[in-house]
């Protein structure tokens, strides 16, 4: 890509697929560890982050998970979602990530897009998430994308998380 940003129009969604999995994961960490999270209670430590594909593919009818790619296909970026029983009729929005030369050019908004209109389409009312507040930017779209602070729940995944937000569809 040459340092040039990418746009929503010049990518690819698609479901993940195994030969994903290293490139996802490297994504994920490089994002954790350049916003000093790559820390235990946080998705840079979970057990299934480096066979990603296992877990969302293993019980597809409760998660999936998409998968960015430029035009020349390299894996840019991905969004998550899973089945979430803290509230009614609600989808968790999970690893939403991109990779550094991608950023500032809107795909994220467009990535929480896609997945709400997934979530809709299976039938959730709602959209959970746990970030950080080390993850601003992150914080920042969110939150421009109409999810609102709510209290900490009393189970939540990644301990280390300490911003839980709420969104209807």
């Amino acid at each position: 890509m040459e340092g040039k940003k990418t746009g929503a129009e010049s990518v690819i969604y698609r479901k993940i697929e195994s030969g994903d999995d290293v490139a996802i994961a490297r994504i994920i960490r490089e994002n954790l560890e350049a916003n000093h999270l790559d820390i235990p209670g946080t998705a840079y430590f979970d057990e299934h982050l480096d066979h990603i594909s296992t877990y969302y593919l293993a019980n597809p009818s409760g998660r999936e998970y998409f998968i960015l790619t430029d035009v020349q296909g390299r894996v840019i970026g991905g969004i998550g979602l899973a089945e979430c029983d803290l509230f009614e009729d609600c989808a968790e929005l999970q690893k939403l990530y991109l990779c550094e030369d991608c950023k500032g050019s809107g795909l994220g908004y467009d990535m929480i897009r896609k997945v709400e209109e997934r979530a809709r389409e299976l039938g959730y009312r709602q959209m959970y998430l746990e970030t950080h507040t080390n993850l601003e930017a992150a914080l920042h779209i969110y939150e421009r994308s109409g999810y609102r602070q709510i209290p900490k729940p009393e189970t939540v995944v990644h301990s280390a998380m300490n911003c839980f937000l709420l969104k209807k569809l």
